[in-house]
């Protein structure tokens, strides 16, 4: 282990952020330098507080089975050569989850049970941008090639991580992307302070250098439908993510003002690296509502606050959860607690408990406010509660109350899959669909989740594609397996 005496003689710190007044001037990321960076200082001593412990639970909470307790040991011996090599063995992107991740890795650690947990999430970015500055991530490419051809639908980061899978394997990989650049959700989605766009383009460039070929602009379904697909490749990986917003059919919903949050966040990251957007969604000098309070809902907060907004409230309908770990969620479960995003620190009010009765509108039919109501859950149902209206001021309102499932029509129609009673694509143990030679992996075929379940997905989606085209074994890692359900042979 590291240091014996670690988890007990040193407390737990973790990267300090820029100052609020500061960082809401720029979309730069929110730690100075990147939160690499602003580690280094204490990032020996905080890997130093791992035990070692002879049944890791770490390993559970992070669905990649990263080797966390053997990177910790080998950055408090300050060998980072060999810290990086053990984070890349089973991490495509330790830069994404990094940064982005919420780290289950810690609410499971051991030390956690008594004490402030690991700052696995910390040490893990620090080691990778460490790599990076030392040039010492270097694109692999396979020594021969299968013959096997394979496309891969959609480039976030499951797509990303089954393609540089394959691309090593010795399979030809295409990678085929709707919007303009590559990257999904990690392009278009995350805003530049939480994620610079920077850690994408290079891991692109990285797996161009090794074979990967990327198509952006390509819609297939349209362009390209799936039968086209299927007869050109012979493998095909659905990573088209879960893409159909949530609605709020609420009287008033017709009202102008009224985006989904994937429309508004799109447009300010294209315009933070300088590209123009006609017609841009802004909450520059307005009152903005964002319903839903999830990571997607502090994006908008954030990004509603440095586009100068004169007030945000981020409304959600379930209470609001406590600091300490619930008794229905012991450890070393992920629990739902309070959490404060950087996004938070840097301003807009965060209200519990309410629901959305109506959107009011002005004399030009643009949105002017909202009706609110307080609700309690009871017998499984939310109730309002008498007399708690209120209005509320809005010229720009939100949605971030997630994703439904894929999209159906188009390729997934093409192709014929069979869909779960959730409406995602259903997939066997070898992650392939009901269609032979058509694999999903990602939120497609799980549902909306973490960065860190899809790349563990994308890696072994992988595995079931090359044993698929090869002898049906194959020696790529397998993280999981659908629905966490151990693999019986």
């Amino acid at each position: 282990m590291a240091d014996p005496r670690g988890f007990i003689t040193t407390p737990r710190e973790v990267a300090e952020r820029r100052p609020v007044e500061e960082r809401v001037k720029d979309w730069n990321e929110v730690y100075p330098g990147g939160p690499g960076k602003a580690l280094l200082p204490i990032i020996t001593e905080q890997a130093g507080r791992c035990m070692d412990c002879g049944i890791p639970f770490c390993h559970q909470g992070c669905p990649l089975g990263n080797l966390i307790p053997e990177w910790n040991d080998l950055v408090w011996r300050d060998d980072w050569n060999e810290a990086i090599d053990r984070l890349h063995a089973t991490n495509n992107f330790p830069e994404f989850t990094g940064r982005l991740c919420p780290a289950p890795c810690e609410t499971a650690c051991v030390v956690g049970i008594n004490r402030d947990p690991v700052t696995i999430k910390n040490v893990e970015v620090s080691i990778i941008d460490r790599a990076w500055e030392w040039r010492n991530v270097r694109p692999e490419p396979p020594e021969w090639l299968t013959g096997k051809t394979v496309a891969v639908v959609g480039s976030g980061p499951a797509g990303l991580a089954a393609a540089q899978q394959l691309t090593r394997a010795g399979h030809t990989v295409a990678v085929y992307e709707r919007d303009d650049k590559p990257g999904g959700l990690l392009r278009y989605g995350i805003p530049e302070f939480k994620m610079e766009k920077v850690h994408v383009d290079r891991r692109i460039d990285q797996m161009r250098k090794e074979g990967t070929v990327f198509r952006s602009g390509v819609a297939v379904g349209e362009s390209i439908t799936g039968p086209q697909l299927r007869e050109r490749y012979d493998a095909v990986v659905l990573a088209i993510g879960s893409t159909v917003r949530r609605d709020l059919p609420a009287p008033g919903r017709e009202l102008a003002g009224i985006h989904q949050a994937m429309d508004f966040l799109p447009q300010a990251n294209r315009v933070a690296l300088g590209e123009e957007v006609a017609d841009q969604i802004v909450a520059t000098d307005k009152d903005v509502v964002i319903i839903g309070g999830g990571d997607t809902g502090a994006d908008c907060l954030g990004t509603s606050i440095r586009q100068g907004a004169r007030s945000v409230t981020s409304l959600e309908i379930m209470p609001q959860p406590g600091e300490d770990r619930p008794e229905n969620q012991p450890w070393p479960t992920y629990p739902m607690v309070y959490r404060v995003a950087s996004a938070h620190e840097e301003g807009g009010e965060r209200t519990y408990a309410v629901s959305t009765k109506e959107f009011l509108g002005d004399d030009d039919g643009n949105v002017s406010g909202l009706r609110i109501v307080e609700v309690e859950m009871k017998d499984g149902r939310f109730e309002e509660v008498a007399g708690s209206e209120k209005t509320i001021p809005a010229q720009l309102v939100l949605f971030a109350m997630g994703f439904t499932g894929p999209q159906k029509e188009g390729l997934v129609e093409q192709l014929g899959v069979d869909l779960d009673e959730r409406g995602n694509i259903r997939r066997d143990r070898s992650y392939m669909s009901s269609v032979p030679g058509v694999f999903v992996a990602g939120d497609a075929g799980r549902g909306q989740s973490l960065i860190v379940w899809a790349i563990a997905e994308g890696r072994s989606a992988a595995a079931g594609v090359d044993a698929y085209l090869g002898t049906g074994q194959s020696p790529l890692p397998r993280p999981i397996n659908p629905n966490d359900r151990p693999l019986v042979v």
